[in-house]
């Protein structure tokens, strides 16, 4: 079962997303996730919430580990972001599950465990692709 709830799920697809798809790149602690469907070969671009983890970045999974971007990254091996301003290719994604999220920031961490969202992702940066 996802953190959040399906409805909210969709209407974060027609309305928040695109609002997010505006600043979320610029933003700190969002980026644009970009990922190819493993079906479809079509390139999808989300916004997630992200933070620098050691020398690569953490994504905190709001929707769970089931959804079809998180299947999408994993199959690859990897995404590309555009957080700060910056393009940076992610790659060896790695599944994390912590329900005490000691990785965020305390006020991220009370969002996080307010939703019930207890997994990430972790990713390397992929040598020469920014960071």
């Amino acid at each position: 079962m996802s953190p959040l709830p399906r409805s909210v799920a969709r209407a974060n697809r027609v309305f928040l997303n695109r609002v997010l798809g505006l600043v979320a790149p610029r933003l700190p602690g969002f980026a644009m996730l970009t990922h190819r469907g493993r079906h479809s070969g079509r390139e999808y671009t989300i916004p997630v919430n992200i933070f620098r983890e050691g020398a690569g970045y953490r994504v905190a999974l709001t929707y769970g580990r089931h959804t079809d971007w998180v299947r999408n990254v994993l199959a690859a091996g990897g995404c590309t972001v555009v957080t700060r301003g910056r393009r940076v290719e992610l790659v060896d994604p790695r599944l994390v599950h912590d329900p005490s999220v000691p990785w965020a920031p305390p006020v991220v961490r009370q969002i996080l465990r307010l939703t019930r969202t207890t997994d990430s992702i972790v990713f390397a940066v992929r040598p020469g692709g920014a960071g």
